[in-house]
């Protein structure tokens, strides 16, 4: 009986040491973006909502500035279980699904709240799960804001920008918008954009007030054409194996507490477009041009054909739903 009472003593007291010593799940969340930008300040809400509602079950490490990976290989390292969270911009989708290119689709909206209303509705939400058939998972949308155009000499007009070498994220659709105008698309990682405009290896670039102001690409570039031509939002994505593999009560808290980061990010974002925009312009280091009605109608007009030009990849319907949300 002594024995006995002695084999389960000890066995207890084994299975309470692993279960002691149980590790949590690390999430390891990559971001290529300052920590001071809406992606950047929604990654460290997460974390801090995860770590504080999954007290020692679940730790977050946010990993910001491509310190892990940058936006074209993220996708592949969280495949291989390097990485758990990400969220690329929406164009380094292609090489997963050809739908989500719609977003890239220059003047598709004509403003953030347009945008808004096509992410939300039954479409938009369907193209969160567009990439489970290659291992991913699409947790939300996160908003930038709409892109603006800076260059070294001011741009008004689409023959302003014919010649003229401009970075842009790998993407088809984006390259086909600088062929539209006769400028030179180059796709380089966005950790290589300064450099690249500080010893005129571009001539410009297209982003968004807080990108352009996070990263002082205002401080290399003297002119910013006040275009709203793109977007730039975000994925927030993981991998199907991990988020499977999560308990359902984990996987619950971990959504819940995504949303609500996403959220705060997406107000920050709406706040801080106008707020960088402003300290741009204050900064007198470069100078927003705001281009006439008569004038962004040109820019339209040259841009546009490349709805048709992705019609087939994307679908019909889907740039006919995007293009309804403006209504």
């Amino acid at each position: 009986m002594r024995l006995l009472t002695a084999a389960v003593t000890t066995v207890a007291l084994t299975l309470g040491a692993q279960v002691a010593t149980a590790a949590p799940i690390e999430i390891k969340f990559s971001h290529v973006v300052a920590e001071n930008t809406p992606k950047g300040q929604m990654a460290m809400r997460f974390k801090e909502l995860v770590e504080e509602r999954l007290d020692g079950k679940v730790t977050v490490s946010v990993f910001p500035n491509s310190q892990l990976f940058g936006d074209n290989k993220v996708l592949e390292a969280m495949l291989l279980g390097d990485v758990q969270m990400a969220a690329p911009s929406l164009s380094k989708f292609q090489k997963y699904t050809k739908q989500l290119q719609v977003f890239d689709l220059p003047f598709l909206f004509k403003d953030m709240e347009a945008v808004n209303k096509f992410q939300q509705s039954a479409t938009g939400q369907e193209l969160l799960t567009s990439l489970e058939k290659r291992g991913l998972v699409g947790l939300g949308y996160l908003h930038n804001g709409m892109k603006q155009l800076s260059a070294g000499e001011p741009m008004r007009t689409p023959e302003d920008a014919a010649g003229k070498k401009f970075r842009i994220m790998t993407s088809d659709v984006l390259q086909a918008q600088f062929e539209a105008v006769d400028a030179v698309p180059l796709k380089k990682p966005f950790s290589e954009v300064f450099t690249l405009l500080q010893t005129q290896a571009i001539d410009g670039q297209e982003n968004t007030w807080s990108n352009i102001y996070s990263k002082k690409f205002h401080e290399v570039q003297p002119y910013i054409t006040e275009s709203n031509h793109g977007l730039l939002d975000y994925m927030v994505v993981t991998s199907a194996e991990f988020w499977k593999g999560l308990d359902a009560d984990v996987r619950t808290e971990v959504k819940k507490a995504l949303d609500e980061a996403i959220a705060y990010g997406n107000d920050i974002s709406e706040r801080k477009a106008m707020e960088d925009r402003q300290a741009i312009i204050d900064s007198g280091r470069s100078e927003v041009i705001q281009i006439t009605d008569a004038e962004r109608a040109k820019w339209v007009e040259a841009m546009k054909p490349v709805w048709k030009q992705f019609e087939d990849e994307i679908g019909a319907d889907l740039i006919e739903a995007a293009a309804a949300s403006n209504n």
